[in-house]
Order: C-alpha cells, then sequence, then structure tokens
C-alpha cells in the first residue's frame, strides 16, 4: 500500500512539471503582417477643453487595446489642439504644431476646425465619438494597398539616447506622384489631468497615445527599398519612458493621405528631445504659420457631422 502510494504520488508530481513546463514557455509575439493585419494610423484632434471630447478619447483607447476591427492593426495617435485654451483651461498636452496640422486636414477636407475630430489614414474624417463610422472607416482603410513600413529599436546607450533603424518598401497607392514624406512621432500612454476649469471642470481625464513630438525625417523615393534612415532620438525627462512609443509613417504631402505606417515601444531611459541626421534630415515642420479666429456667429449644431451639442468652429486665418 506504501509503494502504491509513492506511485501515485509520483505520477501527479511529473504530471504537474509537465503542465507547468507547458503553461510557462513564452508566446511567441506575432507582428500585424504575420497575422494578416493591415496597419492603420488613426488620428484623434481633441482638446481636455471640450467636453465632447472624453467619450472620443475613450474610444480611442478602446481602438488601440481592444483592437476590434479585423484585418487591421489601429496605430492611434491623440493629439490636443490649443484653440480650446482660451476658454478657462489650458490644456498641457496641446500644441500649436498638432492645431496646424489639424487644419492641414481641414484644407483637404473642406471643413473648419473642429472637436472631437477622428482622421482614419487621412483619408476620411469624422466625429471623433462615433464608434460606428470609426470602425466603418478604418476597416475600409484595411482593405487599401500598404505601403511596407518597418521600425526597430537598439538598445539605449549610456546617454539615454535611442537609435532606430526606419524602412520604407517599395510606394504603393502614389499612382500621383505626389511627394511621400516620412515622418517619426513620439507618443505617450497613459497621461492624465485632474481639470479644474472649463467645460470639464472637476474631471479626471485620461488619455492613451498623445502625441509629444512629430518630426518629418526625410521623403521615400523611387525603387524597391524607398528610404532607410537610422534617427537618434532623446526624451524629455518628465517624459515616461516605459509608455512610450515611436511610430512611423509615410505621407503625401498634398493629399494627406497615409501610405504605411508602424510603431515600436521604447526601451530604456530618456531625456531631451533631439533627431540626429544619420541618413534622415533635419526635424523641420513644413506646415505654415497660421492662427485662428472664432467665428463669433458660428456658434451652432453641427448637422453636417451630426453633432449632439453646441460647439464653436473656428475659422482660419493664415498670416502673411
Amino acid at each position: 500500500m506504501k509503494t502504491f502510494t509513492g506511485a501515485v504520488l509520483s505520477l501527479f508530481f511529473g504530471l504537474f512539471l509537465i503542465c507547468f513546463a507547458f503553461a510557462a514557455r513564452p508566446k511567441a509575439q506575432i507582428s500585424s503582417q504575420e497575422s494578416g493585419r493591415k496597419a492603420v494610423l488613426v488620428e484623434l484632434f481633441t482638446s481636455e477643453g471640450c467636453s465632447s471630447c472624453p467619450p472620443a478619447d475613450g474610444l480611442l483607447r478602446r481602438l488601440q487595446e481592444q483592437q476590434p476591427v479585423a484585418g487591421a492593426e489601429v496605430i492611434a495617435l491623440e493629439e490636443h489642439v490649443d484653440y480650446w485654451n482660451r476658454d478657462g483651461w489650458s490644456d498641457p498636452f496641446s500644441s500649436p504644431e498638432w492645431t496646424e496640422r489639424q487644419l492641414e486636414y481641414g484644407t483637404k477636407f473642406k471643413n473648419d476646425a473642429y472637436t472631437p475630430q477622428m482622421v482614419v489614414d487621412g483619408r476620411s474624417q469624422f466625429v471623433g465619438n462615433s464608434s460606428r463610422g470609426a470602425e466603418l472607416e478604418i476597416a475600409k482603410a484595411a482593405r487599401a494597398e500598404k505601403t511596407e513600413v518597418a521600425i526597430t529599436s537598439a538598445k539605449a546607450d549610456a546617454s539615454s539616447s535611442q537609435r532606430f533603424t526606419v524602412s520604407v518598401g517599395k510606394l504603393t497607392g502614389n499612382a500621383d506622384g505626389d511627394v511621400a514624406e516620412v515622418w517619426l512621432a513620439v507618443a505617450e500612454d497613459g497621461l492624465h489631468s485632474s481639470v479644474s476649469a472649463g467645460e470639464n471642470a472637476g474631471r479626471v481625464l485620461r488619455h492613451i497615445s498623445t502625441l509629444r513630438s512629430l518630426h518629418k525625417i526625410g521623403v521615400a523615393g523611387a525603387g524597391p527599398v524607398s528610404f532607410t534612415g537610422n534617427p537618434v532620438i532623446e526624451f524629455q525627462s518628465h517624459w515616461d519612458p516605459a509608455k512610450l512609443r515611436v511610430l512611423v509613417f509615410v505621407q503625401k504631402k498634398k493629399s494627406r493621405e497615409i501610405l504605411g505606417a508602424a510603431s515600436t515601444s521604447i526601451k530604456g531611459q530618456a531625456r531631451q528631445l533631439t533627431i540626429s541626421a544619420a541618413d534622415a534630415s533635419a526635424p523641420a515642420s513644413v506646415f505654415p504659420s497660421a492662427r485662428l479666429e472664432p467665428a463669433l456667429d458660428e456658434r451652432s449644431v453641427c448637422s453636417v457631422y451630426t453633432c449632439v451639442r453646441l460647439h464653436c468652429r473656428y475659422r482660419l486665418s493664415r498670416a502673411g
């Protein structure tokens, strides 16, 4: 009886070791290409001063975290505009550069600046809290031809900078010969604010993939490999390296359409942002200077975009 009991215990112990070995075995990382998904860049123009924006922020978070659209790998980018800062609350993540980027889209889509606005692959735009609209447009974008884009990171060096290798394959979807610009973005997850004034006073607003920096690093040309670059990035001290991502996308200069995109997480510590010209052009904004003037007679329901609230649209007035 004692021998039988020992044998049973040995058998159970052996089965436990086998199950543990299978459970502990590392799982393979599946890229978007290997899983059959195509990268789709989803940009949200938002503001902490806009009461309609928090639902859109939540939608963007769901799109990135849950990846609900079959065949699409959503690459989210939350861009905080600055024209709501005059209404009681100054958004700490806002920038006039992101406002200027939205105005460029406004020229393409022939609409005034408004929030929340979601833009999918630079091809379509709609009110950013429309879940159905987002999923339909993302699915449509995923069916389009994509230019292959790859970004890999090297180990962070002692000076807290990090080198990346960017590669763009043969351009697809650019039959009109538009200039195909290569852009490098740094985004941070997990940012939040306790808003004390303005339309969202008393609320804690949480964000995902908030745009921190955006620079053009070159132009894609002809051939099977249309662009290669090795930008070196350092990060500002108040950014959290564990929550940073680097995004690369190829965008047509005139039509604003996105031809391809990719992203990778950050490894290593961070300091002040710089991008060195190692097979990449110096960082510079290509957007013209602009300012926004309130159109006081245009505070109305935006029926074109099926908005359910009053919002202030802005008329573009370019300097010079």
